[in-house]
């Protein structure tokens, strides 16, 4: 499927947004059950979402796209699913003992951390503009969540190290779009994968009652659906044509469209700081599509 590179830009606008008010869903998913069985459920929810729709567009490709690498295309099955498990299940757990102020601030280091680690894995190099655009970013989110305001919590190490994993899910992705097309049924497999590893952890360390389940179903269906599915699909379209660097400033925004939902659905005030703050995030993004088109 050709994409252009704005479509690209739409898809990861769109994934951002979902990701960003999701955030409200999974912080509230979490009264009657644990972190791996709320990841459990979102999950197989958006594996069951998107699986029909790969097989009606991608089915005569899938078993040609996976025979032409099967080796590579399995292993980047097995490095993303891991990398989103473990992002995920680390992002749910620290909403446990931080608050959401710091989860954003902390979550956002995935953005230098995907330069950084590029050149450690690949040893590619990205444009200058990203620098200053990392800067922007980071600086934008602390002015967005508040932290000044917050009490350092133990839950932030675990954000911090959820965003190691964030950032070589994007690096991933970006791999796999390179050389394979089947976007679709790949985010339903990854669904699947992070879903059974979630299980398979639940039973050992935590108590599954479907009951508690069923209370939590709303936040599970739209964090399932949208974020899950949805948006994890619309994320492999997205870094068809974006490179991962800008990809995660792009991504960034997700603070941004959570502090607006926290606004709309709950009320939460947002003072000039806050404010100053998405503006920044906001010329990040857009400074790092721009800049890459001008001369080295």
């Amino acid at each position: 499927m050709k994409m252009s590179k704005s479509t690209s830009m739409i898809c990861a606008l769109i994934t951002t947004f979902i990701w960003g008010t999701a955030f409200i869903a999974q912080d509230t998913g979490m009264d009657n059950i644990g972190p791996l069985t709320f990841n459990f459920s979102r999950f197989f929810v958006g594996f069951i979402t998107i699986l029909p729709i790969a097989l009606f567009f991608e089915r005569k490709k899938i078993l040609v796209e996976i025979s032409s690498n099967s080796k590579v295309f399995y292993k980047y099955l097995l490095f993303m699913g891991i990398s989103l498990f473990l992002g995920t299940y680390l992002q749910q757990a620290s909403l446990q003992y931080t608050n959401i102020a710091n989860a954003a601030f902390f979550t956002v280091f995935y953005v230098p951390l995907v330069p950084i680690l590029l050149f450690f894995i690949y040893a590619s190099k990205v444009h200058w503009s990203i620098w200053p655009s990392i800067g922007l970013c980071v600086f934008g989110v602390y002015l967005l969540s508040d932290f000044s305001n917050s009490e350092v919590m133990l839950g932030d190490a675990l954000v911090i190290l959820c965003s190691v994993f964030w950032a070589l899910h994007i690096i991933f992705a970006g791999k796999f779009m390179e050389t394979f097309n089947i976007p679709i049924f790949y985010a339903a497999l990854q669904a699947l994968l992070v879903a059974t590893l979630s299980l398979l952890f639940s039973y050992f360390f935590e108590e599954i009652k479907f009951s508690n389940i069923l209370l939590e179903s709303s936040s599970i269906v739209y964090a399932g659906v949208f974020s899950g599915g949805i948006a994890f699909t619309l994320q492999m379209f997205a870094q068809k044509n974006i490179e991962e660097a800008p990809a995660a400033i792009i991504y960034s925004l997700e603070g941004v469209f959570a502090a607006l939902a926290g606004w709309i659905i709950l009320n939460q005030f947002l003072d000039l700081s806050n404010i100053i703050g998405c503006c920044l995030i906001l010329i990040a993004v857009i400074f790092s599509q721009l800049a890459p088109t001008s001369k080295n």
